[in-house]
Formats: C-alpha cells, structure tokens, sequence
C-alpha cells in the first residue's frame, strides 16, 4: 500500500491526516488525479513530497508500495 499523508488545507478538506492507496504500479501524477477527482481540491495550492523530498507535481514517477506521499500546504520561511 501507498501510504498518503494530509496536511494544512488538504486534511481540513479529506476530513483525515492520511489514508492508504492500495494500488501497484501507480504514476504519482495518476494518483494525484485520482485524488483530485475524489475530493476536488479546487484551488487549494499545495506540494509533494514523496518520502520525504519535495517533488514536481508533473514529475515521471512510479510509486512503489512502501513510498509515503505527502501533500503539504505551502510554507513561508527566511
């Protein structure tokens, strides 16, 4: 399973801080499409890190079972 982890304005609006995606061989744009389509983020920004490392949205990625896909408000630092 695919671990995704919520924060910010992203769980406010799943309603959970993660969920687990049981699926194999998933593209991380495909799972965030899919995401998309079940909780209509709209115009929430947010980013991805996937094992800890932030990542591209449109990144060539293929997920493995044991990935944790986190998505993550945006942050403001100095």
């Amino acid at each position: 399973m695919i671990e995704v982890k919520y924060f910010g304005a992203i769980a406010e609006k799943t309603q959970c801080s993660f969920e687990n995606v049981v699926s194999s061989n998933i593209s991380l744009q495909n799972l965030l499409k899919d995401l998309e389509a079940k909780y209509k983020f709209e115009s929430i920004s947010f980013s991805v890190a996937v094992n800890q490392k932030i990542v591209s949205k449109t990144t060539d990625y293929t997920l493995k079972t044991s990935d944790i896909v986190a998505l993550l408000p945006p942050f403001a630092g100095g």
